[in-house]
């Protein structure tokens, strides 16, 4: 196949590049670098079967050739990014999406949309099924993230159902592994980096908020899968083992080492207690489920900060309010 993927040169927009590619398929990457790093994509430049444009794509989107798949991955995907981008993430998740599904109704392409647990905003339910409609603030400071992958699944909806269009959504939960960016604000990226710099963890809260956190490998594998299905509806890709916030500082100091304390800090506004996903239906449909044990892919995640810190690109962690949380 031949595939666009949008927000490419981002944390999983390069991871799932390479998986395209390992399987055989030519890949068009595209980014507009607000957020993406051409770091993540430099082992690929040259290759034989990429191709990489710099374009923002809330503007009209126009590929040369056959496309037969659209993978729409850009947006700011942290808090401390959408909180910086307001605007943007609000764009790229409308006028973005709308773009992409028109290329891919041009071209007669399937389409997969990288949603996100955020549209259930701070659940009521728990764990989280493909089913619940969610708790979301629309005028809250998340509520440009929030509501922008909200419109985007009712658009990606839309197109399916009007247009026939051939369309995938992946409700994705948090994900952690190597290529995250050091100050992405991210509670597991911040940890790392805090402990191999010797600073305080910083825990927003009492740390009793929980989350489940899943590696990069079992999340591109989960994506694979669901692109090559027939499955039209939204379906959770995340690993459901749930750990609080406070059980992820203690293993990151176990891992890491170092005399690193622990500093509280105000919990974040909508900031949500708990998230979990009920993973039933992609077992069934994709026969997924995650299998990186937590301690194991902190491990595999710590030799890529280090590998930063070695080559002295390792700045402090922002601590912003409305960060470290997700």
């Amino acid at each position: 196949m031949r595939v666009l993927i949008t927000g490419a040169a981002g944390f999983l927009g390069s991871h799932l590049c390479d998986r395209f590619l390992e399987e055989g398929h030519e890949v068009v990457g595209m980014d507009n670098f607000i957020t993406g790093s051409a770091d993540n994509l430099a082992h690929l430049m040259g290759r034989e079967g990429f191709r990489f444009v710099k374009y923002d794509v809330t503007e009209f989107i126009y590929v040369t050739g056959r496309l037969d798949g659209v993978l729409h991955f850009a947006s700011p995907a942290s808090p401390v990014d959408y909180l910086e981008f307001p605007i943007q993430t609000l764009k790229v998740g409308s006028l973005g999406t709308h773009k992409t599904l028109g290329l891919a109704k041009a071209k007669g392409a399937r389409y997969l949309l990288a949603s996100t647990s955020e549209v259930y905003g701070d659940p009521l339910e728990h764990p989280q099924t493909e089913g619940y409609w969610g708790n979301v603030n629309p005028i809250g400071p998340r509520g440009v993230y929030d509501e922008a992958k909200r419109f985007a699944e009712a658009l990606t909806m839309a197109y399916h159902r009007f247009h026939g269009l051939d369309t995938r959504i992946a409700r994705i939960f948090n994900t952690y592994g190597p290529r995250m960016r050091p100050a992405d604000g991210r509670v597991v990226s911040n940890f790392l980096v805090q402990a191999l710099l010797g600073e305080p963890l910083s825990i927003y809260g009492d740390g009793s908020q929980s989350r489940s956190f899943c590696y990069v490998s079992d999340l591109i594998e989960g994506l694979y899968r669901l692109f090559f299905s027939e499955e039209s509806e939204p379906v959770n890709l995340g690993n459901p083992v749930e750990f609080t916030i406070a059980e992820l500082a203690d293993l990151v100091l176990e891992v890491m080492g170092g005399d690193s304390e622990v500093r509280h800090l105000p919990l974040p506004e909508d900031d949500p207690k708990v998230r979990q996903p009920d993973i039933g239906r992609a077992r069934r449909v994709l026969g997924w489920s995650a299998k990186v044990e937590l301690r194991e892919g902190l491990d595999r995640t710590a030799v890529h900060f280090r590998q930063l810190r070695d080559q002295e690109r390792l700045p402090s962690p922002r601590v912003l309010a409305g960060d470290g949380t997700e």
